[in-house]
């Protein structure tokens, strides 16, 4: 990590086109990196992460992952838009590493953002980042800090998602800033049968 890749992750990343934001009901978007639904007929629930280094990141991740060997019937995917290297590291660096290795747990690396326009999720506002900046220190006290951000953009925006079986959306939550952390355990609801129910800037999509 340097200066200058800390310097580059708070400027604005190229523009791609975004689609609409899969609204439940929908049938979900798929990308050569993401393709749904799962082949072996497996619900999915999915992740769009921040950067890299990001604390609210890291937690988003690290919650996922504590979920996902209870309900092995479901896949838990998590997308990185920082670079291979840059995520391998990430990884590596958190707490008890090993556990990120899990049958139904998989990182997938969309550098391109490719798979992040094609679910909705663009760059962000000043607030969206800056507003968040208290949450960090809450997240200190549970021994998770910012780490060196090597690869991504701070801008980028972070979203939850959770497709069925026949590649239905579900579940879909896309968060309002930066320090929203997603209820894993309603999306794992939902796409066992759990009432339809969005949240963040999808339910306000829909209203």
């Amino acid at each position: 990590m340097t200066w200058q890749t800390e310097f580059w992750s708070w400027m604005s990343p190229p523009t791609v086109q975004t689609a609409e934001v899969p609204a439940v009901g929908q049938k979900a978007p798929s990308t050569p990196n993401l393709t749904m639904p799962a082949q072996d007929g497996k619900s999915t629930i999915i992740t769009f992460l921040r950067h890299c280094g990001c604390p609210f990141a890291e937690k988003t991740f690290l919650n996922m992952r504590a979920l996902a060997p209870a309900h092995p019937d479901i896949h838990f995917i998590a997308i990185s838009h920082s670079d291979q290297a840059a995520t391998d590291r990430w990884l590596a660096s958190l707490p008890e590493p090993e556990k990120n290795t899990q049958p139904n747990l998989t990182i997938v690396v969309d550098a391109e953002r490719e798979a992040y326009a094609a679910w909705g999720l663009g760059t962000s506002s000043l607030w969206h980042v800056l507003g968040s900046i208290p949450g960090t220190s809450k997240l200190s006290k549970e021994g998770i800090s910012v780490r060196p951000t090597e690869s991504g953009s701070r801008w980028q925006t972070a979203g939850n998602f959770g497709v069925d079986a026949q590649g239905v959306v579900r579940w879909a939550r896309v968060d309002g800033r930066a320090d929203d952390m997603p209820d894993f355990k309603e999306g794992v609801d939902k796409v066992m049968g759990g009432k339809f129910e969005t949240g963040g800037f999808a339910e306000a999509m829909q209203g």
